[in-house]
């Protein structure tokens, strides 16, 4: 499993839309061939940056499957219009798992 992290940074003033935007453009990750899941968590201290974190299977799904099909343009036609400056984007592998608090 590999977690594609987007570093976003949007007006602050149009988190509103953006958030919306990214829930609209959900189906098209969760549509992907080997997306396994989607997070989109904003910074506390500062509100115009956010992460959006993807499960894929393999770097190829991100980079190649889902970069190179529609669902990824429609990505980019809902959210992009937000982007204060291009998303800087790492894929990185969990480590450990060494706590889980019970629910």
């Amino acid at each position: 499993m590999v977690i594609e992290i987007a570093y976003i940074t949007i007006d602050p003033a149009k988190a509103e839309e953006f958030e919306a935007a990214v829930r609209q453009a959900a189906p098209h990750f969760a549509a992907a061939e080997g997306c396994h899941g989607m997070r989109l968590e904003r910074v506390h201290e500062d509100p115009a940056q956010y992460r959006l974190s993807v499960d894929w299977e393999t770097v190829d799904h991100h980079m190649v499957t889902f970069r190179e099909s529609e669902g990824f343009q429609q990505w980019r036609a809902l959210a992009g219009p937000f982007f204060v400056e291009p998303p800087r984007v790492e894929h990185w592998h969990r480590a450990g798992d060494h706590f889980a608090a019970p629910h």
